[in-house]
């Protein structure tokens, strides 16, 4: 490459070689799905909690989602970091179970990032219409390698009534109702294991297994 001097001839500059350098990064965090049982033992453990707004849905503004806002949980230095820099507020055990509840029945899925040898120290409680790591997830099938679930639904069709409260519940598409059946159709394959069917079957047709 060649350019002007300062007198105006041509002097040949150095030579240069561009180069790729890869940088190999191995994310070792893991997508995880907490159902009720794990996240009461995990507020129950927890020496300091705090409660926050999702931020999801907080983004995404009121006329997105009607579910609560205030739900998402941290415990100990998660928990002090939030209250430090993010405004959360500091809550007992009781008001920890109840927005836990709150959420719950909001049709609301605990997710949260687990670090290889680390224990879970902040939760979000996600909704289908807003949260983007949620609907990577909606419609799929469960695989272990993509998120982490330690339950899974089981199905009674002999003790089902009907009521179509799973398929309406499930945002993961696990229960889906047939035009022309008394009862819907259970794929375990698409189940997450959050908890939403098992809690509200009003006949006990559905039971959480290890998975």
């Amino acid at each position: 490459m060649a350019k002007p001097d300062a007198k105006g001839s041509e002097a040949q500059t150095s030579e240069y070689i561009g180069q790729t350098i890869p940088v190999h990064v191995e994310l070792s965090a893991r997508e995880i799905v907490l159902a009720q049982p794990e996240m009461r033992a995990l507020l129950e453990a927890a020496e300091l909690i705090a409660v926050g707004d999702c931020g999801c849905r907080k983004g995404k503004g009121a006329e997105a989602c009607e579910r609560p806002l205030e739900v998402c949980l941290a415990v100990d230095a998660e928990a002090k970091k939030e209250i430090a820099t993010d405004g959360w507020r500091e809550i007992a055990l009781d008001n920890a179970l109840a927005v836990l509840e709150t959420s719950h029945r909001a049709g609301l899925v605990h997710l949260a990032y687990r670090k290889a040898n680390e224990d879970v120290t902040l939760v979000c409680s996600c909704c289908p219409c807003c949260c983007v790591h949620f609907n990577a997830l909606k419609g799929r099938e469960y695989h272990e390698a993509m998120t982490e679930a330690a339950f899974v639904a089981r199905f009674d069709s002999d003790a089902c009534v009907g009521c179509g409260t799973c398929a309406e519940r499930c945002a993961f598409g696990a229960f889906t109702w047939p035009a022309d059946g008394e009862h819907p159709e259970f794929r375990a394959a698409k189940c997450f294991g959050c908890g939403l069917c098992v809690s509200t079957c009003p006949s006990g047709a559905i039971a959480f297994v290890r998975r």
